[in-house]
């Protein structure tokens, strides 16, 4: 049960933000499409309640109860910024907003270390949900899976690290300028 809930949040998520953003851009209504992209975070508030009532009703716990934690930490954390990636390309394609810049070189290292900042925000919820439900569902070895899921939030932590190391050591290069013959193909 908890996985369905689990995929009707993340569809609703994204259906939240197309048509927050098709009022935004299409129908030129920013109030409607700001209220739509608040669907986005209630749908959290939905997945954790779901996920408690499962477990409050005798359900031992499993991944999938630990992937519901997991996906509020990381939408938290992450869902303003997935909004901002979202907004700037309906701008661009529907309102002639600016294109998409694609960071390289130390401005990659740096969103690299704002990506684990966000990791671990997405990581410390995460625990914490998980602590709260262990704190209602009551610990014991129904909810013992939960507490196993903390060992992966801390290797997801720690391999993002090593990504923004290994870009800070070796930046992404900055990407060529085009030549002529690629502007040539490019209009051809």
């Amino acid at each position: 049960m908890v996985l369905s809930v689990i995929v009707v949040c993340e569809v609703g998520f994204w259906v939240a933000i197309v048509c927050g953003l098709g009022a935004r851009y299409l129908l030129r209504r920013p109030r409607l499409g700001a209220a739509l992209l608040l669907v986005a975070p209630l749908l959290d508030v939905v997945l954790l309640v779901a996920t408690t009532i499962d477990l409050l009703g005798g359900a031992t716990a499993t991944w999938q109860h630990s992937l519901a934690a997991i996906y509020v930490g990381f939408s938290i954390a992450y869902g303003h910024r997935l909004v901002g990636w979202a907004d700037v390309r309906f701008a661009h394609r529907f309102a002639d907003g600016p294109a998409p810049v694609k960071p390289t070189g130390r401005a990659y290292a740096r969103a690299c270390w704002g990506d684990v900042g966000r990791t671990v925000l997405a990581a410390s919820i995460a625990a914490s949900v998980l602590g709260l439900i262990v704190l209602v569902a009551g610990w014991s070895d129904r909810t013992r899976a939960l507490g196993d899921t903390l060992p992966l939030l801390g290797l997801v932590v720690a391999l993002d690290l090593l990504w923004a190391i290994g870009y800070t050591v070796w930046p992404k290069p900055d990407a060529a300028p085009p030549t002529t013959a690629d502007r040539s193909r490019a209009g051809a």
